[in-house]
């Protein structure tokens, strides 16, 4: 659980039990929440302001108890609180998606995942904060364990909002990596699912074909809990609770993007594993990986010049310079360039699937970023080592497994099997355990 969290915003659980059996009163709960808010928001900046925000969420908490008078038949949710990032519609809330196009011009319907929650028993908090149409232009959200670093991006305020202890869930997007990295600089669980396990119905998309709706919460149990919810299909634990899966190393041109600290970190890591009883394995992998990363950004150039072509044309001189950059070089790819990147997506995940199957792995293990949140609101870190799991589409999580000597966080990525999302999340819960995160730092 993050240091940050309170009674006001902790596991699901938990939240889920007292809650619906009534222990904890729901409108004391948003009492908790809205105290918590007020301490915590003004200097962390996770949602996008919303004037009468605990007012209507204490009417909808009103309308929540009328309809369900009677503990035994609250639904799994009930009254849990969740963040929903600023390019996902919400019914009622505007989309601003971090950008300064009228919000007239970005309405849509609701999206399926919101919907699902909410048909669960669960509160929308708000709108968190996103860089610019979901790519590099940072909003105002901060670190919430050192507020003069970024928190990541970007799902930037998805992420912040669960280490501050404002929401225990939210929801954030993957194009590359805007859900793992983020919460591997705010100390948090995201889980980044199979492509299209949920639904990319109701949000503002970067690239249609590379993104991904993930999530973010205190835990893996919790991630888990609400994956169960949201995944299409969800076929429950695929594995024995106690069971340790063989991990893969990815070893090549990868690795050689992470910093010298977060590779002596990954080190360590993986050393209280070993020590834990877990078979890793160093494995050749993606020895073409400049090619991976070319075609990956040729795709969101050329997507996202897609998306953008009405806007853009009209509002142009709204967006901010990165996101105006990215059109206009998406602009100029060509469609014959952009369908031979678009088949390399599958060839990836077909390739990294066969070496998993070669050396008798049950996933990958990795740096969740190339270090700890770097200094600064500019920029909001590079997602290098996410890329290659957007890119395949592969289940993805953050574990969080240390802090830097100076208290910033860092995090594990562990990476699952094409469509396996249960058996990671299950692996996920025991690999948390055996990492101790937390705990002792990672000095």
């Amino acid at each position: 659980m993050s240091s940050f969290a309170s009674d006001a915003a902790g596991d699901l659980a938990g939240l889920s039990r007292s809650l619906r059996s009534g222990e904890l009163d729901l409108i004391r709960h948003i009492g908790d929440l809205e105290d918590n808010f007020e301490a915590r928001e003004p200097q962390v900046r996770a949602f996008v302001p919303e004037e009468g925000r605990f007012s209507r969420l204490r009417r909808e908490a009103g309308e929540l108890l009328n309809a369900y008078p009677e503990p035994a038949a609250r639904p799994p949710f009930f009254g849990i609180s969740f963040g929903v990032k600023d390019v996902i519609h919400v019914d009622g809330l505007p989309t601003h998606a971090g950008s300064r196009v009228p919000e007239a011009r970005l309405r849509g319907p609701e999206a399926a995942c919101v919907s699902r929650l909410k048909a669960q028993g669960a509160l929308v908090l708000g709108k968190t904060v996103t860089a610019e149409f979901a790519f590099f232009a940072p909003g105002p959200t901060r670190n919430p364990h050192n507020l003069e670093h970024t928190p990541g991006g970007s799902s930037s305020g998805s992420a912040a909002a669960v280490a501050a202890g404002l929401a225990p869930l939210c929801f954030g997007t993957q194009t590359t990596g805007s859900v793992i990295r983020p919460a591997a600089f705010c100390g948090v669980v995201g889980f980044k699912p199979t492509r299209d396990r949920v639904s990319g119905d109701g949000y503002i998309h970067l690239a249609p074909s590379l993104d991904h709706v993930g999530l973010f919460t205190t835990d893996v149990k919790s991630a888990e809990m609400a994956a169960s919810v949201l995944l299409e299909d969800w076929r429950g634990p695929a594995v024995s609770p106690s069971s340790r899966p063989v991990l893969g190393i990815p070893a090549g041109p990868y690795l050689a993007y992470g910093s010298q600290l977060s590779l002596a970190h990954f080190e360590r890591a993986c050393e209280r594993l070993t020590r834990a009883g877990y078979a890793l394995k160093h494995v050749n992998a993606m020895a073409d990986y400049e090619e991976i990363m070319h075609r990956h950004h040729l795709i969101i150039d050329g997507e996202a010049a897609q998306v953008h072509r009405v806007w853009f044309d009209e509002f142009g001189d709204l967006y901010r310079p990165k996101t105006a950059d990215l059109v206009h070089r998406g602009r100029s790819v060509s469609p014959e360039a952009l369908i031979r990147a678009l088949e390399g997506r599958r060839a990836l995940r077909d390739t990294l699937m066969s070496l998993m199957d070669e050396h008798g792995l049950d996933g990958w293990i990795t740096p969740a970023a190339p270090g700890p949140a770097p200094l600064g609101l500019e920029s909001t870190g590079n997602p290098v080592m996410n890329l290659p799991w957007t890119h395949s589409g592969l289940p993805a999580l953050n574990i969080p497994s240390g802090t830097t000597a100076d208290g910033l966080p860092l995090g594990s990525q562990i990476v699952g099997r094409w469509d396996k999302d249960e058996t990671l999340l299950a692996f996920g819960k025991v690999i948390e355990r055996d990492l101790n995160p937390g705990r002792d730092g990672d000095r």
